[in-house]
């Protein structure tokens, strides 16, 4: 049916072509009802047309369109603070959990800082905030204490793009579908009110956050999702887990993934414009004038912001020089001079080499659904890893003809990515039995074909590390 209604459509202006990139040797997918099910053939068939709106007809109108601040859905969030139990990257970050609009009195709209913004905000823990972002307040303790229960509702953990937030558009559309009230008296309860529950985990000194010490986050920062996935398995036992990571945090969502390998506690994960070979985008982007100068001077732009909102802590680590900071343009730049001297590179290509989520693809062991597109200037089509997803039955990965970076602006400004972000998500949810799913046997990574020899690839050994530790 997909197949019909795709050839029925490609006709149409601003559509695009669809390639899937897939084990030969899929992974198979056990149902609740009915025969078991291969992955590449689920993707397959809940990917609907990408049609895109034509007047936005390449990646970078797609791109630069998202600086069309639209309103998007209005989705509505309780944060709490945590502090880092990870040894060496003490800290605190933010969590922005989606909740249900509070009632709004008859006759009035919905305004941010209005009524539908009632509730707590000064942050309990007493750690603070440089602003909130729209529709945003704390948890009181009493509502904290309160979050654990014993429902099964599916819980989706998202982590946004560089220097985001909660706030950013692209993640609230696919927020949006997930929580729509429903009548079931099951799914109502919970904080959302619909059939999913939500969270965000903000980077930290993101969406308005303070960090507490000079460090930051980078591209391989997986601590910060690892303690919240434990602590959200240990607050709600019954609760399937699943991942979303866009851009940066696609890229921290799939090195988390891979470093948790069969261990994993997310039943499946998408990942959305991941830029993988962090190396490769760098340099793709100086070797054009739009890339330097638009897009790289942007990001950059925005990493300055970062340092001017936590430009104290941050310089108490005495090897960033502020003078140099200011001078700096571009996203490299910025990564040379903070990246390098918070975590103890010798070069950026040292860090974009090291935080790499290629070769992670190939210690995933959860379903795990790729949307990519050729077109992306940021992530580029030179550095996804096609070869490795065809290497590991657990990953599948859609490949639009268009769409730029976290785009795919649709006409009437609905954003296609999240259409098949959804029905993956309430496919795996509704549809797959994970308490029968079965792992599906993979070679040992090295030579083969009878060579003897003492080397094993081991595609998570990664050169920064705390010594000792795991």
């Amino acid at each position: 049916m997909t197949s019909l209604v795709s050839t029925a459509f490609s006709w149409w202006p601003g559509a695009c072509s669809k390639t899937f990139t897939h084990s030969e040797d899929p992974l198979v997918l056990p149902t609740n009802s009915g025969p078991a099910r291969a992955f590449p053939e689920l993707i397959k068939d809940i990917t609907p047309p990408c049609n895109l709106n034509p007047f936005l007809f390449n990646g970078h109108l797609q791109t630069a369109w998202t600086a069309v601040k639209s309103d998007g859905p209005a989705i509505h969030y309780k944060r709490r603070t945590f502090e880092s139990e990870s040894a060496g990257v003490e800290g605190h970050f933010t969590v922005d959990f989606v909740v249900a609009p509070p009632s709004v009195p008859a006759g009035k709209v919905a305004e941010d800082g209005g009524p539908e913004d009632d509730g707590l905000r000064e942050d309990p823990l007493g750690v603070g905030h440089t602003s909130l972002p729209p529709r945003t307040t704390y948890f009181t303790e009493k509502e904290y204490e309160g979050l654990g229960s014993e429902d099964s509702k599916p819980l989706l953990i998202t982590l946004h793009g560089l220097s985001g937030g909660s706030y950013e558009v692209y993640l609230r559309h696919v927020l949006a579908p997930l929580i729509v009230p429903t009548e079931d008296e099951a799914s109502g309860r919970g904080l959302s009110g619909g059939e999913w529950e939500c969270l965000v985990v903000n980077s930290r000194g993101c969406a308005g956050s303070k960090i507490t010490n000079s460090i930051l986050y980078n591209a391989r920062a997986t601590w910060d999702v690892r303690q919240v996935v434990k602590w959200c398995r240990q607050r709600w036992p019954n609760r399937p887990l699943y991942g979303i990571g866009y851009s940066l945090g696609a890229n921290i969502l799939t090195n988390y993934i891979g470093e948790e390998g069969s261990d994993c506690l997310l039943n499946a994960a998408v990942i959305v414009s991941n830029p993988w070979k962090l190396e490769v985008t760098s340099l793709a982007l100086q070797r054009s004038w739009v890339g330097m100068n638009v897009y790289s001077a942007t990001m950059g732009k925005n990493m300055r912001a970062l340092f001017e909102r936590h430009r104290e802590q941050i310089l108490v680590n005495k090897s960033i020089s502020e003078e140099r900071i200011r001078k700096l343009k571009y996203l490299h730049e910025f990564d040379r001079e903070v990246q390098c001297a918070t975590w103890g590179y010798p070069t950026e290509g040292a860090y974009y080499r090291d935080a790499t989520s290629a070769d992670s693809v190939l210690d995933i062991r959860i379903p795990v659904f790729v949307l990519h597109a050729r077109d992306d200037p940021i992530a580029c089509d030179e550095a996804c890893p096609y070869e490795e997803i065809r290497q590991n039955p657990y990953v599948v990965m859609c490949a639009t003809s268009g769409g730029g970076h976290l785009s795919w602006f649709e006409l009437g400004g609905g954003r296609w990515h999240a259409k098949p972000a959804v029905a993956f998500l309430n496919a795996m949810a509704r549809e797959v039995d994970f308490s029968k799913m079965v792992p599906h046997p993979l070679p040992q990574m090295g030579p083969r074909g009878g060579h003897k020899t003492s080397f094993v690839f081991e595609p998570m050994r990664r050169k920064m590390h705390i010594p000792g530790s795991q």
